[in-house]
């Protein structure tokens, strides 16, 4: 009798637990695969980081060393005297950070307009907008350069912004978001006497604040990473130059400091990785939240 009672029940405990240890080996698993491609992607910083530490003498010794002969903190200060790498940064944080501040700005408002606001000819107008996506960076140089000698802009730091501030991107990431709010806030806003100025400033921005950290991020590392445009149009790089353009100086006619180059990329890298872990909150809510827009 008690043998007939136990044996069922052992067998939904036994029938049970299986799925039990497929879901933990499944998120052993995971997280195994997880370790490994974040591994993948931190080893290249982790052996420029030590080769930051290196005499440039054993940059390129073989076999490869991870570690050099000996570990001279000294070259990231010596980054700000091979060259003017301080203003580099300057120039870069100010461009970057003004750069964001503007295309936030127009974003936001143009993303409103294609998303909120009914008028005649609005989807024409924003599929021909979204249009300019296709068309690669490197097609635009010449126009942008001879419009900014038009405008008498060479060589300034609004050359290096403004061309730059009135993206698709921004614009179609913006439009999606804000047409997943609904749309009886606003009327009930009307209702209240509120215009459209106070209804996007006091309502729909502040409910946008995910979506505009991931705009702000994807622009700030845009700017901060631009290499061939500031090249292009900037011809005193001592008073206009920006960082990845400074980071070629440590290439001259006597060979390349590679150790200097180095730790002047971790320098330059620690700026963007703050902005990311200061927003990585809003970062994951805003992508997450981005594309479920659609009336």
């Amino acid at each position: 009798m008690s043998t007939e009672t136990i044996t069922p029940r052992a067998q939904e405990a036994g029938s049970a637990a299986a799925p039990r240890k497929q879901g933990r080996l499944g998120l052993i698993l995971r997280h195994v695969t997880i370790y490994l491609a974040a591994a993948i992607f931190v080893l290249p910083l982790v052996y420029a980081f030590f080769s930051a530490l290196k005499p440039n003498t054993e940059m390129f010794s073989m076999p490869p060393r991870l570690i050099g002969s000996e570990v001279k903190w000294s070259n990231f200060a010596e980054v700000f005297k091979f060259g003017p790498f301080l203003t580099y940064i300057g120039n870069s944080l100010f461009v970057a950070v003004a750069g964001t501040l503007v295309v936030l700005f127009v974003s936001a408002t143009a993303g409103y307009a294609f998303g909120r606001m009914r008028w005649k000819g609005r989807d024409a107008v924003f599929i021909a907008f979204l249009a300019t996506l296709m068309v690669p960076a490197e097609v635009t140089v010449i126009p942008m350069f001879q419009m900014m000698q038009w405008f008498g802009w060479v060589d300034t730091f609004r050359s290096l912004i403004f061309p730059f501030a009135f993206g698709a991107f921004g614009t179609f990431l913006m439009r999606q978001f804000f047409r997943g709010i609904p749309f009886e806030l606003e009327e009930a806003a009307k209702v209240d006497g509120a215009g459209t100025i106070r209804t996007f400033v006091t309502i729909i921005l502040p409910l946008a604040k995910s979506a505009l950290a991931v705009l702000a991020v994807f622009t700030f590392l845009g700017f901060w990473n631009s290499y061939l445009w500031p090249l292009i149009v900037t011809v005193d790089y001592n008073a206009h130059g920006t960082l990845p353009v400074g980071l070629a100086t440590f290439s001259t006619q006597q060979g390349t400091r590679w150790d200097l180059q180095m730790a002047a990329t971790i320098i330059s890298m620690v700026p963007t990785t703050l902005l990311v872990i200061v927003l990585q909150k809003h970062l994951i809510k805003g992508i997450a939240m981005a594309g479920l827009g659609g009336r």
